[in-house]
């Protein structure tokens, strides 16, 4: 019996991932639905989101070491687009399922994977981020599931730094010039204050 017949799929792309990371000393934590099921509420999802720290010098290296775990991309041009983009589209090979590299640089990304907590999912060690900052990623990209994530990782995790979560949505909010980042989680916060009373 192999080590991963006891796995399911998502479990296995997410253990070869963190050997990834390892193998090549890449600094990352996993987020999108996989966080968000972990740190709120768990929920369907069947692809794997990662966020790494790494110089724009190594890419391909990064990219050829993950190939020796599955990970292929599936774009032709995965290198042009993520200098574009900013993130690399990959899938991991024996399960099908697909994975999206996001490739940080800002200084609010540098901080949610220096400050990466250690979670155990089924067996398998995983870097998430801590629960402020997938906040403050999901009310950025503000998609109607972000919003319901957000609620579900406030409920899961009552004594929140709030003041770091809006400091950071109003930097982004500012930037993007999206007030209405800014405007959506203000109504989060307002609801969630609204039930407590």
């Amino acid at each position: 019996m192999s080590q991963n017949d006891n796995l399911s799929p998502l479990l296995v792309v997410l253990r070869d991932l963190v050997e990834w990371l390892k193998a090549s000393h890449t600094p990352g934590v996993v987020i999108g639905g996989v966080a968000a099921s972990v740190l709120g509420r768990p929920r369907f999802t069947q692809d794997v989101d990662a966020l790494v720290l790494l110089d724009n010098n190594d890419w391909a290296e990064f990219l050829s070491s993950g190939t020796q775990l599955g990970f292929v991309t599936r774009i032709s041009n995965a290198l042009d687009f993520a200098t574009k983009n900013r993130i690399l589209l990959l899938r991991h090979e024996s399960s099908g399922i697909d994975v999206d590299i996001s490739l940080g640089v800002l200084p609010f990304e540098e901080e949610a994977v220096s400050s990466a907590m250690w979670v155990e999912v089924g067996g398998v060690k995983i870097p998430l981020p801590p629960p402020e900052d997938l906040i403050i990623m999901k009310a950025v990209a503000r998609r109607p599931r972000d919003i319901v994530d957000i609620e579900s990782i406030m409920d899961a995790n009552p004594n929140l730094n709030v003041g770091r979560i809006k400091m950071w949505v109003r930097e982004f909010s500012s930037v993007l010039e999206m007030p209405e980042i800014l405007t959506d989680l203000e109504a989060i916060l307002s609801h969630k204050r609204k039930k407590k009373l």
